[in-house]
């Protein structure tokens, strides 16, 4: 946690957000992102991510409503119920901190296509400029919620909860450099989704099942 902090403070501090897109993501020779017209990037991974990413929220939230019904789910009730949180809360979070933060999104500034001047993600931007909504990156939390799978199998199952995270890790990597590459966010932007994502899975395991222990607790 520490360290991802960190690493956003240092990414503002040296210009890396900018200098790493020049490098890997921009070609400056025709003024293009690389991944503008990428099937790859644009419609596996960006649209069809998206829906995947949507479709395991609402299957979460279904199994966590079947499980009033359902015998063999009611025992995994809780479990269903904050991994459906997780699913919703994290995205539902970045999104609306993206309309708060009034970030812009790398396409539109000067040097990258656009016509804006860049700011850095913790100053205060002009009125005359207009309002934008690209920090932190939404598309990447989506993934970066899965973190809940970690949390849920941490305890019981170390070896799935440590395979859970390595994928994680690789699904919202993946994500983060697609956006990246069509010039809809930088670097910083995927981090700080990344941190967010790990500290509301972490916050809600927290009050979820240490919530769940303080009953038993009062009474042993």
């Amino acid at each position: 946690m520490l360290l991802g902090v960190t690493a956003l403070f240092a990414l503002a501090w040296f210009d890396a957000d900018r200098a790493i897109a020049n490098a890997l993501f921009f070609s400056a020779s025709d003024g293009q992102w690389i991944g503008r017209d990428s099937f790859w990037i644009n419609e596996v991974l960006h649209t069809t991510g998206r829906n995947l990413m949507r479709l395991i929220g609402v299957l979460a939230i279904g199994a966590w409503a079947a499980s009033f019904r359902l015998p063999s789910l009611g025992p995994h009730r809780r479990e269903l119920g904050y991994f459906a949180l997780c699913m919703a809360l994290v995205p539902l979070t970045v999104g609306a901190l993206k309309t708060l933060t009034n970030v812009d999104c790398p396409w539109d500034i000067v040097g990258f296509g656009g016509t804006r001047p860049y700011l850095y993600w913790y100053l205060s931007r002009p009125e005359w400029l207009p309002h934008a909504a690209c920090f932190p990156g939404a598309h990447s939390s989506s993934a970066f919620a899965l973190f809940a799978l970690y949390f849920l199998w941490r305890v019981s199952h170390p070896q799935r909860a440590r395979m859970a995270l390595v994928g994680v890790f690789v699904v919202g990597a993946l994500f983060s450099l697609a956006q990246q590459s069509r010039g809809a966010h930088f670097l910083s932007h995927d981090l700080a989704s990344a941190l967010i994502a790990w500290l509301i899975c972490l916050g809600l395991y927290l009050w979820v099942f240490e919530h769940e222990k303080t009953p038993e607790a009062a009474h042993g």
